[in-house]
């Protein structure tokens, strides 16, 4: 397969916006965070423990979503110049590592997702429980 140089182009966009996603995801957990630190300095409970750990657990995920979407940006834009060179050995080698940094981001963040959504459950029955005792 000749490989032309709007192939890598194409995956600027996808990639500059699942970036965004993650950065989106990654400040609503700050968000989250801060606010269970100041009910955690007021009353510390093992429900907010346990979603503290979740909230680490995520956020070491949506750092290597981060940094794989990176080295994906980085891979695809280096194999837009060594196509330019016409060094196409080199430039096949680097897009094809670039896509597969992206499945692995993509990956990570369905991971993370079943994460978010498994905490939200969590929360959801135990607001149930609380008023099942009201």
């Amino acid at each position: 397969m000749e490989l032309s140089l709007s192939i890598p182009a194409l995956l600027f966009p996808a990639i500059s916006l699942s970036m965004l996603a993650y950065n989106a995801r990654y400040l609503a957990i700050a968000a989250l965070i801060r606010q269970l630190y100041k009910e955690y300095q007021q009353r510390a409970s093992t429900i907010l423990g346990k979603q503290v750990q979740q909230l680490q657990r995520r956020l070491e995920i949506i750092k290597y979503m981060q940094a794989f979407a990176i080295v994906s940006f980085l891979l695809s834009a280096a194999s837009m110049l060594l196509i330019y060179l016409q060094w196409s050995f080199w430039a096949n080698l680097f897009f094809g590592t670039s896509l597969l940094s992206l499945i692995v981001s993509l990956v990570l963040s369905l991971l993370e997702v079943r994460l978010s959504t498994r905490a939200l459950v969590i929360q959801l029955s135990n607001m149930q429980g609380d008023e099942l005792k009201d």
